[in-house]
């Protein structure tokens, strides 16, 4: 009796940490996350040509984590983490927010910075099918349509890379930061943590900075602070603000109330974002084949987000 009491209350606090909002609202929200984070792909690049790439992680998840750490305190939200959840958090966070920025800081230090996000979004992919084995979510017909748009829009993407075989370092470590973020998307799913997102998302970002500021001792030592271009600071800025503080909230708010499968597929937006955006600041031309896989991305993110007919949002 005591074990489903115990049982119980969790499905209760877990309730009472989501957002009250319809799903509709947190699905009208996935095209803002994506322009968060497609725009974030050229500034890490722009970062990384002044700061090294585990001073930056550091220095990055640090602030960003203090920033939403901050945010809960002015609002009076608590901090506090049930001790049996600790592990479920930890683990969700070493996956999907520490594993999956170190391993693409050095995926974009290997490559061009558009290569490099769309091997990484296959992680949309992963998930659903991950979705589907671990949590029996079933696959509709729209994700269905999304899943074959999203895969051959991939494909059309990656052609020029797979013509040429250029199978570089930088694009394993996208592709495994990609499986790394489905696996700790999975997890905040079957294992959700009784908190309130914006608790959530301070913890995981602090979870990455650990693992960070322990890599960069290991590998970079302490950093020794330099004077920085304009340009590195802004894009600094929108990369601690924006891209981590604003979007893992975002992130972690649509996840309490949208399908996995849903949410991920719904981020099919980013690569577009991401590839325009490094021809626009960083010069990056595509190719044909580009154009072909970035319309059916967007066609793959639009068979997710626009409601069934005769559907009400929930």
């Amino acid at each position: 009796m005591d074990h489903l009491r115990d049982q119980d209350a969790l499905k209760i606090e877990a309730r009472a940490a989501r957002p009250t909002l319809p799903a509709a609202y947190y699905k009208a929200a996935i095209p803002l996350l994506a322009l968060l984070w497609g725009f974030n792909w050229p500034a890490v690049k722009i970062v990384l040509s002044e700061i090294s790439p585990w001073a930056f992680r550091a220095s990055a998840m640090s602030l960003g984590g203090a920033v939403l750490a901050g945010v809960a305190l002015m609002r009076g939200d608590s901090l506090a983490v049930r001790r049996d959840h600790w592990a479920r958090l930890i683990g969700a966070g070493f996956l999907s927010i520490a594993a999956f920025n170190i391993l693409l800081t050095f995926a974009q230090l290997s490559g061009p910075t558009s290569r490099a996000a769309i091997v990484t979004f296959t992680m949309p992919i992963w998930t659903v099918i991950f979705a589907r084995l671990l949590l029996g979510e079933k696959f509709d017909r729209r994700q269905c349509l999304g899943l074959a748009l999203g895969a051959g829009g991939l494909v059309a993407l990656g052609w020029p890379l797979l013509r040429s075989g250029e199978l570089t370092t930088g694009v394993l470590l996208s592709l495994v930061a990609g499986i790394y973020w489905a696996l700790g998307t999975i997890v905040s799913k079957r294992f959700p943590v009784a908190a309130p997102p914006l608790t959530i998302a301070t913890w995981q970002i602090l979870v990455g900075a650990a693992c960070a500021i322990g890599g960069m001792i290991a590998f970079e030592g302490v950093p020794v602070p330099h004077a920085l271009q304009a340009a590195t600071i802004m894009a600094f800025l929108y990369h601690v603000l924006l891209s981590q503080a604003l979007a893992y909230l975002l992130w972690f708010a649509i996840l309490a109330r949208v399908p996995a499968g849903t949410a991920s597929l719904g981020t099919l937006m980013v690569p577009p974002v991401g590839v325009y955006g490094a021809m626009l600041l960083l010069g990056e031309q595509p190719t044909m084949a580009d154009f072909i896989g970035l319309i059916l991305v967007i066609g793959a993110a639009a068979s997710v987000l626009l409601p069934a007919r005769g559907s009400r949002a929930s």
